[in-house]
């Protein structure tokens, strides 16, 4: 991935590379803050509830620092059994995870927010997901691949993982970690220009 040319419009709230990728894809040049914030589920709280307060506490977290840019954060967790499946704390609860997804549907919800001075800005993205039949045996070597240490869910939409999944319907980007419908509707919403002309290169064609 090559570094912005043009000047950062927008400040982006995550270490994600897959979520500064899907910015790259729309032409939105930025930079990178990372929030630290605990991401804690509170005792009877709803899954897309969770996800927007992660989204906006992130966001936040950042604005506060005193960047000068609007600052877009996202959160993404994985439903299943109405339980949220973050990322998992190591091979037996990754496994687990996967096993427990396999040959089933569950909901991949991801909440952006946008803060800018004075206002804060949310969508909410949920998508469902159906994977196909795994034995225990391909759980473990895919966890193995070290593919799904860091995903909620332990499985990447856009990596290995997609040899599971049988269906997919809503946003793929949602589910990648950064949904860019909704992302869009944020930053037009706030001035901010989507899918800008790539900046031009002196030299030969």
């Amino acid at each position: 991935m090559q570094p912005d040319r043009a000047a950062p419009v927008l400040c982006l709230a995550s270490a994600s590379p897959r979520r500064r990728e899907l910015l790259h894809q729309i032409g939105v040049p930025h930079s990178v803050s990372v929030p630290d914030i605990d991401e804690t589920p509170q005792a009877v709280e709803a899954p897309a509830d969770y996800v927007t307060r992660m989204a906006r506490s992130k966001a936040q977290a950042v604005h506060v620092r005193g960047t000068p840019l609007p600052v877009l954060a996202a959160d993404t967790i994985v439903v299943c059994d109405g339980l949220i499946l973050g990322k998992p704390a190591g091979e037996a609860e990754g496994v687990a995870m996967l096993e427990r997804l396999a040959g089933r549907s569950h909901e991949v919800m991801t909440a952006v927010a946008l803060a800018q001075p004075a206002q804060l800005a949310l969508r909410l993205s949920a998508s469902t997901v159906r994977f196909r039949l795994m034995s225990r045996a391909e759980c473990i070597a895919y966890w193995r691949t070290g593919e799904p240490r860091d995903k909620a869910g332990a499985y990447a939409v856009q990596g290995r993982g997609a040899v599971f999944i049988e269906h997919l319907s809503g946003s793929y980007s949602g589910v990648m970690g950064l949904p860019l419908y909704e992302t869009a509707q944020l930053l037009q919403a706030a001035g901010i220009p989507v899918i800008a002309p790539a900046p031009r290169r002196d030299g030969p064609a």
